[in-house]
């Protein structure tokens, strides 16, 4: 039987595809190749607790590509965040899945971990832009900017299915972080 770090993966693309809610334990089931024995039998709480698994993943991914090379600071580090959130998200072909859930009903059960994603994105980039150059109040303005963007222009490459214009945003985005005075 495949354990949880290969399970997890392939939750995190059922929750994608579907949703919170809309990730039926026969979905899951199907997803896994798992009967609902096994699942359980890996993740005793149920849905609720392979949600804050896959979150768990994110967070892990999120702090190791892009929080930490942003506390180094400056421009490389900011032109390394555009270049893994570009990879992480496919270029625009994937969800969110911090966002998803921040936009469903599922948002009151994982809203401390879905604020703290966001804020912790912000708070790395405003520190990678104050170090870049920016004044503090601009960086940490226009680092919402830049998390806002990144995640609108997810939302717009899907609701046109059109990844270029993820890629457009993005470009828009990692000039106006590379420049202080825009």
């Amino acid at each position: 039987m495949a354990g949880r770090a290969e399970i997890t993966p392939l939750l995190a693309e059922t929750f994608r595809e579907h949703g919170y809610e809309g990730a039926s334990l026969a979905l899951i089931c199907k997803a896994t190749g798992l009967g609902k024995g096994s699942l359980y039998n890996l993740f005793p709480k149920g849905k609720e607790e392979m949600a804050a698994a896959v979150l768990d993943e994110v967070e892990v991914w999120f702090e190791r590509e892009v929080f930490a090379p942003l506390a180094t600071g400056g421009p490389a580090a900011t032109a390394k965040m555009f270049d893994a959130v570009d990879a992480y998200f496919r270029s625009g072909g994937r969800v969110c899945l911090v966002g998803a859930f921040a936009l469903a009903d599922t948002r009151e059960r994982f809203a401390a971990r879905l604020r703290t994603y966001f804020t912790r994105w912000i708070d790395a980039l405003s520190i990678a832009l104050t170090a870049g150059g920016h004044k503090p109040r601009k960086a940490r303005g226009r680092a919402e900017e830049v998390v806002a963007g990144v995640q609108g222009a997810i939302v717009l490459a899907r609701a046109l299915d059109d990844k270029a214009a993820f890629a457009r945003v993005l470009e828009r985005l990692r000039r106006r972080a590379a420049s202080p005075q825009a």
